[in-house]
């Protein structure tokens, strides 16, 4: 036997996901109208409760009430009995105006040389074990979320399900190459509907046991085969890491019906971890959701993953993690650092060091926070998409939206996940002589 790792995923009816997705929905909200909106924006939810708040720069107006009404009914908390429902529950807006001292740290004259907007280190992880060189653990705990929220609105089968669910896979390792074996164990928590009720000689526990039962045979015979044939039609291979052998639990604390933000306060930033790598590589401690691309705890993070999935890609390593370090208001990073875990390296570069490949990757890229929003188009409204099932590993897409732009409205094409694209390998081959 291998080693195990485990990682795990949340979905978008999780409290803490919700309070993200509320946040960067207001985020997006502004720059629709704002192209240099600065925002901050935190939100807590709790029974019948929204509160909204943080700190704003912008001349757009941003109605955050109908903003979080709108998020909260897409999710699907839309029944009064949740007792935390998009139309009746309460939203408070506490934000402010941007200090002006951070203001004119990061607002220069030159917009390239624009400082980044706290100080703070920044990772991008990337590996090939999945097409999305991304830990199939993670992957695979996303996917059977994203699968679960397709049943739960289809509304055909599991028509018990509510949007409060998690998830979490543990693979097999080989010990020797590091790669997947199979899967182990699969977790699977989801919210449902109190379906069989005590009375008529069943008890409280009894009644239990049932909805327990039912939920686990479900999860077996229904989700998982809609994963695998998910994967399938994809063409992925992690498919064939989920066999008949895997252990499974499902609702291990038996009863799953007070859920979302009245079974537990959700809070923006709480799921760094399940946004980023799942545990694998490391993690600065920033939050992403709610900031915009001024905070380089999110567009350096987005840098960072570009530039380590293009390395990946371009055969540099199987593995790589890229760490970035800035100073509030000040432009170029202070330090680039790049770990290829001494996985196997092209002959060309196998005596090369971190070190140097760190110097060559810094010469390449241009790591100020303008260069960064420019290159990723972080100025347009994309950061609600982001907010569920991770910031990474998906694929890019172009969508037409309406924006206002010199008081006007206007549409435009925008790209969504930019740092996602494949567009630096040539470079990057180039440079290292591959």
């Amino acid at each position: 036997m291998g080693y195990l790792f485990t990682s795990e995923s949340v979905s978008e009816g999780h409290p803490d996901k919700i309070s993200d997705q509320i946040s960067d929905a207001i985020l997006d909200e502004f720059l629709r109208h704002d192209a240099s909106a600065k925002v901050a924006c935190e939100t807590l939810c709790t029974t019948g409760l929204v509160v909204v708040a943080g700190e704003v720069r912008s001349e757009a107006y941003v109605d955050v009430q109908g903003v979080a009404r709108r998020v909260i009914n897409r999710i699907g908390y839309t029944r009064s009995e949740y007792q935390f429902d998009g139309n009746s529950c309460g939203v408070l807006s506490a934000i402010h105006e941007q200090s002006p001292d951070i203001n004119q740290g990061v607002v220069r004259a030159a917009e390239e040389e624009q400082g980044a907007g706290d100080q703070g280190i920044m990772f991008g992880y990337a590996c090939n074990e999945t097409r999305e060189y991304m830990p199939a653990t993670l992957i695979l705990s996303h996917v059977i979320l994203k699968e679960l929220a397709v049943i739960r609105r289809e509304g055909e089968t599991m028509t018990y399900l509510r949007p409060d669910s998690k998830s979490q896979v543990t693979i097999e390792y080989d010990e020797a190459t590091g790669r997947p074996l199979r899967v182990h164990t699969i977790v699977v928590s989801t919210q449902h509907d109190d379906f069989i009720a005590a009375g008529n000689g069943i008890d409280e526990k009894e009644a239990e046991r049932r909805m327990q039962e039912r939920i686990r045979e479900d999860v077996r015979t229904i989700l998982i085969p809609r994963v695998k044939a998910r994967l399938e039609r994809a063409g992925d291979k992690l498919a064939s890491l989920i066999g008949d052998d895997y252990i499974l639990h499902v609702n291990p604390t038996g009863k799953f019906v007070i859920g979302g933000p009245h079974g537990d306060t959700g809070l923006t930033g709480r799921k760094i971890i399940v946004d980023t790598y799942g545990g694998r590589g490391a993690h600065g401690g920033g939050a992403f959701s709610g900031k915009d691309s001024s905070k380089v705890d999110r567009s350096a993070a987005y840098a960072a993953r570009h530039i380590a999935k293009n390395m990946v890609a371009a055969g540099i390593a199987d593995e790589v993690l890229v760490e970035l370090s800035y100073a509030i208001g000040i432009a170029r990073p202070l330090s680039v650092y790049v770990d290829t875990y001494r996985s196997k390296r092209p002959a060309a570069i196998d005596g090369m060091t971190d070190g140097e490949i760190a110097r060559r990757i810094e010469r390449l890229f241009d790591l100020r926070p303008a260069a960064i929003v420019k290159r990723f188009g972080l100025t347009n409204p994309i950061f609600e998409a982001t907010a569920s099932y991770g910031h990474f590993g998906n694929r890019p897409y172009t969508r037409t939206e309406k924006l206002w732009r010199d008081g006007h409205e206007v549409e435009r094409e925008i790209e969504y996940f930019g740092w996602e694209k494949l567009d630096a390998v040539e470079l990057i081959r180039k440079e290292f002589g591959l």
